[in-house]
């Protein structure tokens, strides 16, 4: 705190731009006191030189009508006294004597006119010739009684033009002293400023050396004013003084201030409350003040004193002294007290109220940084402890684990889901355990209630010390000494109690506490609640996901298939895969991607699997597949942005993907596969080399309108193809180039491998933690449909050639071992090649294919696709095929580039078929008579 200590500490002086601007500037303000006093004098110089003015002007006046007067008198006298005069005013005709007379007079005397007239006092002479014979305006009675008259008269215009008319009017005796008549001169005192004028310029230079003097007076007694003032002005100085004054009194600090000889000089209100100080202190000495001892001495010593505690009375008080005039002879003192003893209650609860806001802004950053129940109760548990409680415990229902919708009848029953603190030196229940608390438990009631409870004391909690007496005697034992149970409760909904304990060692939870408490199990309940959401929304969107994926692997003879899947932990993708048997004991291996995450990508990758399948049912090349896969995304695009645009979303549903469909030909040993904006597979060969087929790029799936290139590559047998998505090999820290390295070298010496092998190695090396896409790969290591279980040939253009080709048929069959099968099989290649004959083209054959089941296919070089249908009683054709799907577990039609091959399934159980425990032929035919077919 400062403190004026007498004499004031000058502000820092700078050098002013414009100085003098400023001090004319300050000469103006009339809020300053050397404005006002320079603006007085300025009106006292005017005043005084318009007072001269006006006196000047008045004496010339006077001065102007006194020298008329006197000439106006001279000039009548003059004329009346003329020769002749007299004698003229008797004449018969006087004007004609006296006016010429009386114009020379006038204009030899310089006065404006000269009058004769008689005694009665009409005119004979004038300026104006016209005014003759007028009576004379003016006074003549003294006059005709031989004295002289001097007046300010108006009469008829005078050549001088307008102004003061001064006349004098003296008498015309004769010789015996008769008045015989009247003569009047006058002059006009029309120019007073011709006499004054020549004043003025010392009267106004006066007054500017006046008005200058008062300048100069003015600006150096308004410097050393601002020089002891520091530039305020007297109104700022009454200001400061009531501020300082204001503010010395109201701090909560005492101020004392001593003169050197040790008399106290000041002090505030809270000085004169701190020491007691009697009214009459100002000027005594400090010793006589009766002030305890510590501060006597402490006022009387000259030393100054830092943060120093000394005792007055109860108090404790902190002192500080330094002299009053640091750079000057020693002097006075100024010193402050502060009372400790209130400050530390207030600084205790000043730092414990940032301790909690601190812990709560960490809860803030600490708590919810997953969307894992578990782990989030469990950060709640970490970031209060030690900083709010020594241990705690974290309790939710079981619904809440699992992510269902939380419902009251569970309160009864609730896992232990976090522990916090050292929970050796304290038996509580283990983290997982199943806890059903009773009624009378603090945190029942909490939960009952919606509100926090507070247990100062365990040992008289005898609710608590009921759930289980020996682990609550345990407890107590070690300390356990306080609790508050705080119910989690988020958007209106209970999820579970959160358990704060503390020991011996630390003070026990007070009311203060329970607010804290229920703020920091609130933020938590939030987060919890919104993991409690994540983790039913993913744990649906992953049953959807997985209920759409292939559960176990289809039988066929072709690969050995292994697969993992792996969901993003922010959220289920669309990632998919599929093994689709073909007919010929081919296989087809799909891998697709469908753009986002949730329910939305699950439901889509559903659609695109239901179609992958139904377009393999159709055994279309691979291009045609993805083509149709593209039309259909184009639709459901177009689909969900209809229903977008109708409720307000426009473009929210947008639907990309992209897919990679391959077929593998085991007795080709054949692969044919083409890719949408999919990563290209990657090929490992049985030396381990790792390649990559160079499958062509094309654009993904929903774009619309661009062809898709296949392309077909030999795999040996022992090959293993492995299909991918993207979020195996990209992630945010790495670019896909980075991450094709990398699945290249784990893959690297995989050729001895089982693909389950290679998806474990692959997995290890290239999952990333925490995975924020969905992960499908697939591995599946070719076989090479052996030679041996292959029989074809080709079949002339002859119907002849059917009974050596159904016994060419039957000698295949018994070197195979299936003589069960011979009548079924001979029937159906017997129909078959009839029909290829009659209805193909050429060339046309036959392959028998033993495997898990005996492929029959007979081919030929026509496009058109045989079709099953009802034949009636007297017509001669139309039963083979049906002869042919009554023998044959699955039949079917393929198309190829040369034609069609119509093929046949028969499936083999212990090296028989089960067509043999069919129905006689002769009983198949009834049954077309049957009306109920």
């Amino acid at each position: 705190m400062e403190v004026f200590s007498g004499r004031p500490r000058g502000p820092e002086r700078h050098p002013l731009v414009g100085g003098s601007r400023a001090r004319r500037a300050s000469l103006l303000d009339l809020r300053s006191a050397a404005g006002q006093v320079f603006l007085l004098q300025v009106v006292i110089v005017v005043l005084l030189v318009a007072a001269a003015a006006a006196g000047m002007v008045l004496q010339a006046a006077n001065d102007a009508l006194q020298q008329g007067r006197r000439e106006s008198v001279i000039a009548a006298q003059s004329f009346a006294s003329a020769p002749g005069v007299a004698e003229a005013l008797r004449s018969p005709d006087p004007t004609a004597v006296l006016q010429p007379r009386a114009e020379e007079a006038r204009k030899r005397a310089g006065v404006d006119f000269v009058i004769a007239m008689n005694t009665e006092g009409i005119r004979y002479t004038y300026p104006y010739p016209r005014e003759i014979g007028k009576k004379f305006v003016g006074t003549i009675e003294p006059a005709l009684k031989g004295g002289t008259v001097v007046e300010q008269a108006g009469g008829p215009p005078l050549p001088a033009g307008r102004g003061t008319d001064v006349q004098a009017v003296v008498p015309v005796t004769d010789s015996q002293g008769k008045v015989v008549g009247l003569v009047s001169a006058g002059i006009t005192v029309r120019n007073v400023a011709e006499l004054w004028l020549p004043e003025l310029p010392i009267i106004l230079g006066s007054g500017v050396a006046a008005l200058a003097l008062a300048v100069t007076g003015t600006t150096f007694v308004s410097r050393r004013l601002r020089r002891q003032t520091y530039g305020m002005a007297p109104v700022e100085l009454a200001e400061l003084y009531r501020h300082h004054d204001a503010v010395l009194h109201a701090v909560r600090e005492g101020v004392l201030i001593t003169d050197a000889d040790g008399r106290l000089l000041m002090a505030n209100d809270e000085a004169a409350r701190l020491l007691e100080l009697p009214a009459d202190f100002r000027g005594r000495p400090v010793r006589e003040l009766e002030l305890p001892e510590p501060i006597t001495r402490l006022l009387s010593s000259p030393e100054a004193v830092t943060d120093e505690v000394r005792l007055a009375g109860d108090r404790l008080l902190a002192v500080n002294k330094r002299p009053t005039y640091p750079q000057a002879d020693p002097g006075g003192s100024v010193v402050t007290l502060r009372d400790t003893t209130e400050l530390a209650a207030v600084s205790g609860r000043a730092e414990v109220a940032r301790e909690r806001l601190k812990l709560l802004y960490e809860a803030g950053v600490g708590i919810g940084t997953t969307l894992d129940v578990e782990r989030t109760a469990q950060e709640l548990a970490d970031v209060a402890v030690p900083q709010f409680a020594d241990l705690v415990t974290v309790d939710l229902l079981e619904a809440v684990l699992r992510g269902w919708e939380p419902t009251a009848e569970g309160w009864r029953h609730l896992r232990r889901a976090a522990i916090g603190g050292d929970r050796r030196m304290v038996p509580v229940y283990p983290r997982g355990q199943m806890i059903s608390f009773s009624r009378r438990t603090p945190q029942m009631r909490a939960l009952q209630e919606r509100r926090v409870t507070l247990e100062a004391d365990l040992r008289q909690a005898q609710g608590w010390r009921e759930q289980d007496p020996e682990r609550a005697r345990r407890a107590l034992e070690c300390g356990l000494r306080s609790l508050v149970a705080v119910p989690l409760r988020a958007r209106n909904v209970t999820l579970g109690v959160a358990n704060f304990y503390r020991t011996v060692d630390s003070a026990a939870f007070e009311p203060d506490d329970l607010t804290f408490a229920e703020e920091l199990a609130a933020r938590a309940a939030v987060a919890i609640d919104n993991a409690r959401r994540f983790t039913r929304e993913h744990a649906m969107a992953v049953a959807l996901q997985r209920s759409l994926l292939p559960r176990r692997q289809p039988e066929q003879d072709a690969l050995e298939v292994a697969w993992r899947y792996l969901p993003a932990e922010a959220g289920v993708g669309g990632d998919w895969f599929d093994i689709i048997p073909l007919p010929g004991a081919r296989v087809a291996l799909v891998m697709g991607d469908v753009v986002g995450h949730g329910l939305h990508a699950a439901a889509t990758m559903g659609r695109l699997r239901t179609a992958v399948h139904n377009f393999s049912t159709l055994d279309l090349p691979v291009d045609e597949v993805l083509g149709n896969l593209n039309d259909l995304v184009v639709r459901m695009d177009n689909e969900e942005n209809t229903d977008d645009a109708r409720d307000g979303r426009e473009g929210e549903g947008v639907t990309g993907a992209t897919c990679l469909y391959a077929i593998y030909d085991p007795v080709t040993e054949a692969c044919t596969m083409a890719r949408a904006g999919h990563p290209e597979p990657v090929v490992v060969l049985p030396d381990g080399t790792v390649t990559c087929p160079g499958v062509p790029a094309s654009a993904p799936l929903g774009l619309g309108g661009y062809p898709f290139e296949a392309v077909e590559l030999s795999l040996p047998e022992g090959s293993q193809l492995v299909l991918y998505t993207d979020g195996l090999v990209e992630d945010r820290t790495h670019d896909i180039d980075v991450g094709m390295e990398r699945l290249r070298g784990a893959l690297g010496g995989s050729g001895g491998r089982s693909p389950e092998e290679t998806c474990r190695a692959v997995i290890d090396s290239l999952k990333p933690s925490p995975s924020s896409d969905d992960i499908a790969l697939l591995t599946a290591r070719t076989r090479r449909f052996p030679r041996s279980d292959v029989a074809m040939w080709d079949v002339p253009p002859d119907p002849a050639v059917v009974p050596s080709v159904r016994a060419r048929c039957r000698e295949t069959l018994l070197e195979w071992g299936l003589e069960e099968t011979a009548f079924a099989t001979e029937l159906i290649v017997s129909e078959l090649v009839t029909n290829a004959i009659r209805y193909g083209s050429p060339p046309a054959g036959v392959r028998l294919l033993r495997g898990r089941c005996l492929i029959c296919e007979v081919y030929d070089g026509s496009g058109t696709s045989p079709h099953m249908r009802r034949a009636a009683t007297t017509d001669e054709g139309g039963r083979g095929l049906f002869l042919v799907a009554q023998f044959a577990q699955r039949w079917g039609t393929r198309y190829t580039p040369p034609g069609k091959v119509i093929w046949t399934e028969q499936l083999l159980h212990d090296g028989a078929s089960a067509a043999s425990g069919l129905a006689p032929v002769d009983f198949l035919l009834d049954q077309f008579d049957d009306p109920g077919l």
